[in-house]
């Protein structure tokens, strides 16, 4: 094989050039969901049409939370159910199977990371279908604006690996265009709710909601054909009642059949399991606090050179994550301190420590962001990590990490111990930026460090999301969390998942509990959390009914399970003995995966044993990652391998008018000749509030007058108060600006306002009414004085 002069051989990477059929025909999904809770069946279809015997090996995306608690096989009409082992002995027995010829299959978690799982298909027969099916449970997340949202991962990038590590299994996929794909997708969703489902959309094509009840509190949608994988398939379901604590008790299972269920007496599945759900609100009008360390920690590896999503025209990564820093930087607090911190293959920060945030030391540090470009190679999230946990704080100033990436990394669970370790002196805020990011880094991270995560992908704007992390970050710290129980005699309440330390306004906290003991007919139980907020004791009661009906899908304890057992790996104590026995014990009695358990199942009446070894096959995988900023240069299979794995050298050795549609400072260019691409101009709104001093207050000048359409003289003369500092002017009708043309965007800007208010009432004090109507008539707007406390 030969490559462009400027790229050496692939590292890892393969791209099929090969004309041979790909055994994986098709996958359908079918989506049950059940308030908060996904229920998943997927089948994998296989055909096998060459001339000998295959092996068939599957890569895919998992959301890190799905607990998957059934496997099998469905060949010649006879469907086969997967057995639950220990890891090693899974694979001994597939191994074993494989090699006296008989058709095997095993599903398994990837050691390096518990968001990618492999399927293998073994010893299938010229001509023979097969058939194999994986069902998982999953907790689903409520959005800001209250949408219930199910993803089902279509995107795995390849991840990064450091030197010292074993290369990703994610790397070494074969790679083909999304256009080449030879597979399909079908999907179905039905959704169930206690609430009216007011709509379900998506960012992919799907079929206009069925309504299969009167009172609408069922529907179903579908995916519309010719889904090419290009993206996750997402789904938001708007139900018409949530944010609403309740508790959800399920009986524990009575009988035991051993090709489902195969749990003894006294096990986690025999009791009945709780799932608690808490919304923790606090008291309104609290102020933020002005204390904290601030640092940003951006990836600047090769992959953040990439679109977003594969949408025409969708920003860059890297220059989304550029405009969101910016953001930040003007809504941080005077008083607290900031750094920032640029990694790849290396690292590097803005400033030697961290500096105290003011306007000399923001101006500074917007300068270095605009100049930041994602040249530092692969992805290193551990070192700067380890730089920034070897440095001393500052007193009074709890420190506080936010890291942006597109989670491409292949030594998740090292960076997340990392962070567990360091756990008691700092939060940590993670953001997974586009298709890919892997969820067990991201939400990994955050669990460690006790902050929040978010995923940004499709159109979702990044601003929007970190901001509202950042405000959680200046909510004065919650204390003393604690979870009290009062149940009836006879009954007690063992936690599976550890109560949280960390509480935010807006955000749903899930404990699950194993209820233990006899339950008398209509007895109750009561649950309460509390936590001390400032100065009060703050308290979130639920009552429920302790007896419940037995259910066919004991989805609460697998969920349970779960839980417990993710904990139990992420502990600092995962490697010992006993924690290890503890994980392994709760895998097998629940019948749910985990890193140290694997699914297999052999085909024992295979009737004639097939003369081996298989040839095996890897199914090919979607080459997204820069899809539509990929030069035409290396179009094609050999090209597409060798700029995903050295994107920046590439770039480096490009013609300058090649390179400058790479790196430019605002919109990606849609796969256009130069001359005919548009870039899209920064926002307006993005415009004004680059302008913010430190303070808070905006400046009168000419670019200020530009951003309003009004000349500096004509905006002087408006001026009620001449006397009074013009910045005094100029922030009131900035503030009046923004309320009257972007009150849709007003979570990007609400911290600015925040600062910009209280800046207002201490220099203009009870002129400020004047102030106000001279601007709405000066910008012909009507907002309302109130906005100002008047």
């Amino acid at each position: 094989m030969s490559f462009p002069p400027c790229c050496p051989p692939c590292c890892g990477l393969i791209v099929v050039e090969s004309k041979k059929p790909v055994p994986l025909k098709g996958i359908s999904v079918d989506v049950q969901v059940k308030g908060f809770v996904a229920d998943v069946s997927a089948t994998l279809k296989y055909k096998n049409e060459e001339e000998k015997a295959l092996e068939a090996i599957f890569v895919f995306p998992m959301d890190e939370d799905s607990a998957v608690y059934t496997f099998e096989a469905t060949v010649g009409g006879k469907t086969i159910v997967a057995d639950l082992q220990e890891k090693k002995e899974a694979h001994k027995t597939y191994d074993e199977a494989i090699k006296q010829g008989q058709q095997a299959f095993l599903l398994e978690e990837d050691e390096s990371s518990a968001d990618v799982f492999s399927c293998n298909v073994g010893n299938l027969p010229p001509g023979q279908e097969a058939a194999v099916t994986l069902k998982y449970v999953r907790e689903l997340p409520v959005e800001a604006d209250g949408a219930v949202r199910f993803v089902l991962p279509a995107i795995l990038n390849p991840r990064y690996t450091p030197k010292e590590h074993d290369v990703s299994v994610t790397a070494t996929r074969p790679l083909v265009p999304i256009e080449e794909i030879p597979y399909t997708l079908s999907l179905s969703a039905h959704f169930q709710s206690a609430y009216s489902i007011a709509k379900i959309i998506s960012n992919c094509d799907i079929s206009p909601v069925e309504y299969t009840n009167e009172d609408k509190t069922t529907a179903k949608v579908s995916l519309a054909e010719g889904h090419k994988f290009q993206r996750d398939v997402e789904l938001l379901a708007y139900y018409s009642g949530i944010n609403k604590p309740s508790v959800t008790v399920e009986a524990g299972q009575v009988s035991s059949d051993a090709a489902k269920e195969p749990e003894s007496s006294g096990s986690l599945m025999t009791e009945s399991v709780a799932m608690l759900n808490f919304y923790p609100s606090f008291p309104a009008g609290q102020e933020q606090t002005n204390c904290g360390e601030f640092i940003f920690v951006v990836d600047r590896s090769g992959s953040m050179e990439s679109p977003m999503n594969s949408e025409p025209n969708a920003p860059l990564r890297f220059q989304s994550a550029k405009e969101t820093l910016v953001l930040l930087l003007k809504s941080l607090p005077l008083g607290c301190y900031f750094n920032i911190f640029g990694f790849g293959s290396d690292f590097e920060s803005i400033f030697m420590e961290s500096k105290e945030y003011t306007q000399q030391s923001m101006e500074e540090a917007v300068k270095k962001v605009n100049t930041m470009e994602a040249d530092l190679g692969g992805t290193e999230i551990l070192q700067p990590l380890k730089k920034i946990y070897d440095t001393a704080g500052m007193p009074d100033h709890p420190r506080q990490v936010f890291l942006f990436t597109d989670g491409e990394v292949g030594n998740t669970k090292e960076v997340v111990n990392e962070v567990q370790k360091n756990s008691d002196n700092h939060r940590c805020f993670t953001f997974g930026i586009g298709e890919g990011a892997s969820t067990s880094l991201i939400k990994g991270m955050a669990r460690a460090g006790g902050g929040i995560f978010e995923f940004i992908t499709g159109k979702d704007r990044m601003q929007t999301k970190v901001l509202r992390a950042l405000k959680c970050s200046l909510q004065p710290i919650v204390k003393n969390v604690s979870l009290t129980w009062s149940l009836p005699s006879g009954m007690e309440a063992i936690l599976l998942s550890k109560v949280p330390t960390a509480i935010f306004q807006g955000q749903k906290v899930i404990i699950y509990a194993q209820l233990k003991g006899k339950v008398e007919t209509e007895a109750e139980g009561k649950v309460c959390l509390q936590y001390n907020f400032k100065d009060e004791l703050l308290k979130n009661t639920i009552c429920f009914p302790l007896k419940v009906e037995k259910v066919e899908r004991p989805t609460i304890h697998r969920l349970a399970a779960k839980s417990l057992i993710s904990e139990l790996e992420s502990g600092t104590d995962s490697k010992s003995e006993e924690v290890k026995k503890k994980i392994l014990e709760t895998s097998l009695q629940s019948r749910v995966i985990s890193s140290l358990t694997a699914f297999v199942a052999v085909n024992k009446d295979t009737k004639t044993p097939v003369e081996g070894p298989p040839i095996q096959r890897d199914i090919p995988a979607p080459g997204f990652m820069y899809g539509a900023a990929m030069p035409a240069m290396f179009h094609g299979p050999v090209g597409m391998a060798c700029y995903m794995s050295q994107p920046q050298m590439i770039m480096a050795s490009m013609p300058a008018p090649e390179r400058g549609r790479m790196d430019y400072n605002s919109e990606a260019l849609d796969c256009l000749p130069a001359d005919t691409a548009a870039i899209e101009e920064t926002p307006t709104f993005v415009r004004l509030i680059s302008l913010q001093n430190a303070d808070g207050s905006w400046n009168l000048n000419p670019e200020f007058s530009s951003i309003l359409g009004i000349s500096q003289q004509d905006i002087s003369n408006k001026n009620p108060d001449q006397n009074m500092d013009s910045s005094v002017w100029a922030t009131v009708l900035a503030l009046i600006w923004l309320h009257s043309s972007c009150l849709n965007q007003k979570e990007e800007w609400e911290l600015l306002e925040y600062k910009a208010m209280s800046w207002l009432k201490a220099k203009a004090g009870s002129s400020l009414d004047r102030f106000v109507r001279a601007g709405n008539e000066l910008l012909k707007s009507s907002v309302d004085p109130k906005v100002f406390g008047l």
